[in-house]
């Protein structure tokens, strides 16, 4: 019984469990994503307030550890504005689509080995497929349906600017973290989820100058270009800082969210949290081990039975998501176009290289070559991309054309420049002014009363 349960689910031991194992595990995720969005809110303030030297939450509970349940519990409970202009029907559809997507993808999300609930011996996975890693792409395709709905159905104008923004967003960012998950397929061999973490189950042994060695397992290590396109795709695809462009307060108010409220806009809320989550874990799954235990837990022989796989796999997601709040607490958010201009021009090229690079490593070693030849190929291979990388010449900035080039480049019609010298000629009328101030009486000469030639000469000198 223990061998059983401390072994990896297979495709086959899915879809055997009775209807209520499976309302069991479906509750159990459900429950499972909205206590960890309780603790991922408190878990961001108090990080973020401990980065900037000042106090988080500190009042609700003990140490403040409830006031993201009162939060939540206060939202439903506002008063909910709807514009005049906004199409009802897609406006309250909008957070539904984005909140039901941030959930699905988490269901085949693999938690642990084969347990026993209640005698009954089930994966801790609610499903899993041959094209698991598919459905997460698809439901995070679907869920900014909700964002680009939710900014068009306001009928305002910072909602929409917000949704069309999310949209070249998801489309710059959704191909890079494509590509990065192919290199995991064509690794593993296989799409399913519970099957790439028993990919990741040992170590891989090599020979190197006659040497036996073991390669390490995670895919983060030996896939490290994908582990690192992986990581920034995610942020952007969450809309997280510094990639937080369709909801940046300082130019669209709040975004596609701005005229939500109430219960709508705790959905919006909940849906980010939540797909901040099921990145974590789709990461954890394909680049950390999945529910594995880390070396040194991994030499206790029962690290990876029963429940304690699930303690393992949160500890790594937990450790993502204070990546995400770092990032949020360090870094400013970029500009539009430095934006867009990252996702096309470098991950993107960096991406199909990597795979193209890796497909060429698979060929050698499936073929006849011998092992030491192949080894030093695929070195010299490596060592040839890093020296192109470092060794590339950086683009030099275009000199800076001098004051008489700029304004012999201006357009015809352009406004008149402004005096070079930064000084202002004084106003006609300011003679004017200073002479009707002038007192009519100067140096006690009661007898004469000064002309206007002098007062204009008086006010010369004032000026």
């Amino acid at each position: 019984m223990t061998t059983y349960l401390a072994e990896s689910p297979t495709l086959a031991d899915f879809g055997k469990d009775v209807w209520w194992i499976a309302a069991i595990k479906v509750v159990g995720v459900f429950v499972l994503l909205l206590l960890l969005t309780l603790f991922t809110i408190n878990y961001e303030r108090k990080v973020v307030a401990r980065m900037a030297v000042r106090p988080g939450p500190n009042q609700v509970g003990p140490n403040g550890w409830l006031q993201s349940l009162t939060d939540g519990l206060k939202l439903p409970f506002k008063e909910e504005i709807i514009p005049f202009t906004a199409d009802k029907i897609v406006y309250f559809l909008a957070p539904v689509i984005s909140a039901v997507c941030a959930f699905t993808a988490f269901s085949v999300i693999p938690l642990g080995p084969m347990v026993s609930i209640f005698g009954h011996q089930t994966p801790l996975q609610v499903t899993d497929t041959s094209v698991a890693v598919l459905v997460v792409l698809a439901c995070a395709s679907m869920g900014v349906y909700g964002v680009v709905l939710a900014g068009w159905a306001s009928g305002s104008t910072y909602p929409l600017l917000g949704a069309l923004r999310s949209t070249a967003q998801m489309i710059s960012y959704e191909v890079a973290m494509g590509l990065s998950i192919v290199a995991v397929f064509m690794t593993a061999g296989t799409m399913s989820t519970s099957e790439i973490i028993r990919a990741q189950e040992n170590g891989n042994p090599f020979q190197l100058f006659g040497l036996e060695l073991t390669a390490p397992g995670w895919f983060a290590i030996l896939l490290l270009p994908s582990f690192v396109i992986y990581a920034i795709s995610a942020i952007g695809e969450v809309n997280r800082a510094p990639f937080d462009l369709p909801e940046a307060e300082s130019e669209l108010v709040g975004g596609f969210h701005t005229e939500y409220s109430s219960f709508k806009f705790a959905m919006f809320f909940l849906a980010e949290y939540i797909n901040m989550i099921t990145v974590s874990a789709v990461c954890t799954t394909l680049f950390l081990g999945g529910w594995r235990a880390p070396w040194p837990i991994s030499i206790w022989d029962g690290a990876n039975e029963g429940w304690w796989p699930l303690l393992w796999f949160l500890g790594k997601v937990l450790l993502l998501l204070f990546g995400f709040i770092w990032l949020r607490g360090t870094l400013p958010r970029l500009r539009y176009d430095q934006f867009m201009r990252f996702g096309w021009k470098v991950l993107l090229p960096i991406s199909l290289l990597w795979i193209v690079v890796l497909a060429g490593i698979r060929t050698l070693q499936g073929s006849d070559v011998a092992t030491g030849t192949r080894n030093l190929i695929i070195g010299a291979i490596v060592i040839l991309i890093l020296l192109v990388a470092f060794l590339w010449p950086a683009r030099k900035a275009a000199p800076e054309p001098d004051l008489a080039e700029q304004l012999a480049n201006r357009p015809p019609g352009s406004y008149p420049v402004p005096p070079l010298d930064l000084q202002v000629p004084a106003s006609p009328r300011t003679r004017r002014t200073v002479a009707e101030r002038e007192p009519a009486m100067a140096g006690g000469d009661t007898g004469s009363t000064p002309s206007t030639d002098d007062q204009a000469g008086s006010a010369d000198k004032e000026v």
